[in-house]
């Protein structure tokens, strides 16, 4: 695995392109927010985290450039759903995200 490249976001508030969010429900085991979050830090570039919820259903919110990566780990956890990815440049721009 490539090592994680930080981008000071604070120069460039666009540094993470898509603001990402999407629910995860449980498939076959408990969730763990605590869990998912660690792993969100440890394996995504990004900032604005926030992983909340239950052993059922866990809300994840996160800004990164590769939303299609953090998908596809969060698939990898259980079901996912009420996926939005919105394009903060985009809107920032006066157009839809």
């Amino acid at each position: 695995m490539e090592p994680i490249i930080s981008i000071d976001a604070e120069d460039d508030p666009f540094a993470y392109r898509f603001d990402t969010q999407f629910l995860i429900d449980r498939r076959d085991r408990d969730l763990d927010e605590d869990e998912i979050a660690e792993y969100i830090t440890s394996h995504f570039e990004g900032n604005s985290l926030i992983a909340v919820g239950d052993e059922s259903l866990v809300k994840v919110h996160f800004h990164t450039n590769e939303p299609w990566k953090l998908l596809e780990y969060a698939f990898s956890v259980g079901e996912i759903y009420d996926i939005v990815v919105e394009d903060m440049i985009r809107q920032s721009d006066g157009k839809q995200g």
